[in-house]
């Protein structure tokens, strides 16, 4: 029988598992782990950081709680686990929240993640399925990692395009979701792996709403859209693409663009819906902060497709 008090659980898409402990605190449990991005080790366990506390991120709370969790090969150097767990803690406190152990185990693959908890008031849970017609799209970091990281592994990205990918996937949602703390928002989710159009569709799914993305305002990392044109394009993109690809219909849209719309990404930003009225305000207000935001779409109140993207 189901429990009354899990609020959010695995029958949606959403982030993360919300438990209501009681009328004033609910639970967010989220975990995420994946292999290496970049090659440098403290990099890499920020970045990994970064991604795992995102999900609380986009629940509407705050994390306080983590747990390491390793798989490490036989031979990998204890100097490398030791800066990758470094990169891991330090990006943890940037949340303001602390590391209390963790799980190690040996593999053939090194992975690296974190087990988070976080906690909210159950009257401001954020999930993904909550847009209303009318509402705007905001997005808060440029999309094009996936892509990058496959340039890069075969060193064709310059110095100043790979140090802003890095910053990029490094930085948390956590000054994101405070300033969208301020405003009426109806749903919210982070791009990862699913790429922008994956998330935007489970973000309509079963709403009975359509989704309508403006490839043009999407804001995009320097370099990723000339290498999308060169067909340096990773396997998740083509996974994403054949998932969903009945579920979106293109309007003249360049095939680069097009295929930045799958592009999987690693620590994403706050993908926001909210009503029209209040989402140039928004992104006013996280530009004040620095943050790279944009309106980038609308939803719609029918079902011709449930993303469109033009």
């Amino acid at each position: 029988m189901a429990d009354p008090d899990l609020m959010v659980g695995f029958d949606s898409n959403d982030d993360a598992a919300v438990y209501r402990i009681d009328e004033n605190t609910a639970l967010i449990q989220t975990v995420d782990i994946f292999p290496p991005v970049v090659d440098d080790a403290y990099t890499y366990g920020q970045i990994a950081a970064a991604n795992a506390l995102s999900d609380v991120y986009a629940m509407g709370g705050t994390p306080k709680l983590a747990l390491n969790i390793c798989c490490l090969p036989e031979n990998l150097p204890d100097s490398t686990i030791r800066e990758i767990l470094r990169g891991g803690i330090d990006k943890v406190k940037e949340a303001g929240a602390v590391i209390a152990g963790g799980h190690t185990i040996q593999d053939h693959e090194l992975k690296y993640g974190l087990s988070v908890t976080g906690f909210i008031k159950p009257s401001e849970v954020l999930t993904n399925n909550g847009v209303q017609p009318g509402d705007c799209l905001v997005l808060t970091k440029p999309i094009g990692t996936g892509i990058l990281t496959t340039a890069a592994k075969v060193d064709l990205l310059s110095q100043e395009s790979y140090e802003c990918l890095v910053r990029s996937m490094a930085a948390l949602n956590k000054d994101a979701a405070e300033i969208m703390g301020h405003w009426d928002v109806h749903a919210c989710t982070d791009v990862t792996g699913f790429g922008l159009a994956g998330h935007t569709k489970e973000m309509v799914a079963g709403s009975g709403q359509t989704a309508v993305i403006d490839c043009r305002s999407v804001p995009v990392l320097p370099d990723a859209e000339a290498f999308a044109s060169e067909g340096i394009i990773p396997a998740g993109a083509y996974r994403n693409r054949s998932y969903i690809e009945a579920f979106v219909k293109t309007q003249d849209v360049p095939l680069a663009k097009e295929d930045l719309m799958f592009d999987p990404q690693t620590s994403g930003g706050l993908l926001i819906a909210l009503p029209a009225k209040d989402a140039a305000n928004l992104t006013k207000a996280m530009g004040d902060q620095g943050i790279d935001a944009a309106v980038i779409g609308e939803i719609l109140p029918f079902k011709e497709a449930e993303v469109i993207i033009k």
